[in-house]
């Protein structure tokens, strides 16, 4: 039997075959999570929509593993505009308005495909029990 578990969401998988995230006891890795819209599998034109889907996938990758957006370590963006951060801020702070308990943010400037304007991994360690 594997310790390690692969996590798998409904509308959202990797064109390679990998999962979305991979965990072994209390840590989760994801793969990398983009700002494709889940129902048409499309990248919306604009960073803010974008942003607004790879923030869902965040959501709904900690929920499906047990966990929550407070046991985030560190989040990892590659963007194709580096500088372009406006809209990620705004998000970062909906979802972490506390910046005393703020998970650990790197972005980085990527070439991207596909209509891609971001992407993002992160690390998470869930409760003891979780």
């Amino acid at each position: 039997m594997s310790r390690r578990t692969a996590i798998h969401l409904a509308g959202f998988a990797h064109t390679n075959p990998v999962p979305v995230a991979s965990r072994i006891g209390q840590h989760v890795y994801s793969g990398v999570l983009t700002g494709r819209d889940p129902q048409t599998k499309e990248f919306p034109a604009d960073l803010e929509m974008q942003v607004a889907n790879v923030f869902d996938r965040i959501r709904e990758l900690m929920d499906a593993v047990g966990g929550s957006t407070d046991d985030i370590v560190k989040l990892t963006f590659w963007l194709a505009e580096y500088r372009d951060r406006d809209a990620i801020n705004r998000a970062w702070l909906a979802m972490f308005p506390d910046p005393d308990d703020s998970p650990a943010r790197q972005a980085m400037a990527a070439q991207l495909d596909n209509g891609a304007l971001l992407q993002c991994d992160l690390v998470a360690i869930l409760p003891e029990g979780g």
